[in-house]
């Protein structure tokens, strides 16, 4: 577990659990805009090849991300932060978190992909050295584009 400062919030980092899935159960799409069912995140976290944490702040969650272990190589599977608590900072926290597990398991390069419309997120990438490697057409609920995204061996920003 880590303790983290950002912007006036002590936010703890730790390994995701399934008490904390099922706390998140019921706002999964409210708070979180994500896409992914409970049963799919349910399956991934239980999942040997797969590594989630959460961010806190004052026991609430307040984001979560996870990877996939693949060999020596790791698919970022998602980084999502609440709502209310966006633009603070914890999903940096969070992908930096992902970095140190990657270290931990001498992962040679991460992989990603994202929607093409999902300024806030590619900007992140970027910001920690994530390059565009593809584009996928339509690949988000037939509609959107998928940036296909890669970092390699150093993991620390």
């Amino acid at each position: 577990m880590d303790k983290l400062e950002s912007c006036n919030y002590d936010i703890i980092i730790s390994d995701m659990n399934l008490e904390d899935l099922d706390i998140l159960k019921d706002n999964l799409i409210t708070s979180f805009d994500n896409f992914w069912t409970y049963d799919i995140l349910k399956s991934e976290l239980l999942s040997n090849n797969s590594k989630y944490i959460t961010a806190k702040i004052n026991g609430e969650i307040v984001g979560f991300a996870g990877l996939k272990l693949i060999l020596d190589e790791a698919e970022i599977m998602n980084i999502v932060v609440k709502k209310s608590f966006r633009r603070h900072g914890i999903a940096s926290l969070l992908l930096q978190k992902l970095f140190d597990i990657c270290n931990d398991f001498n992962i040679s390069v991460i992989n990603l992909e994202v929607n093409e419309l999902n300024s806030s997120a590619i900007n992140l990438y970027e910001k920690f050295d994530f390059k565009v490697v593809g584009f996928r057409k339509h690949y988000y609920n037939d509609e959107n584009g998928a940036v296909l995204m890669t970092r390699g061996r150093s993991f620390n920003p």
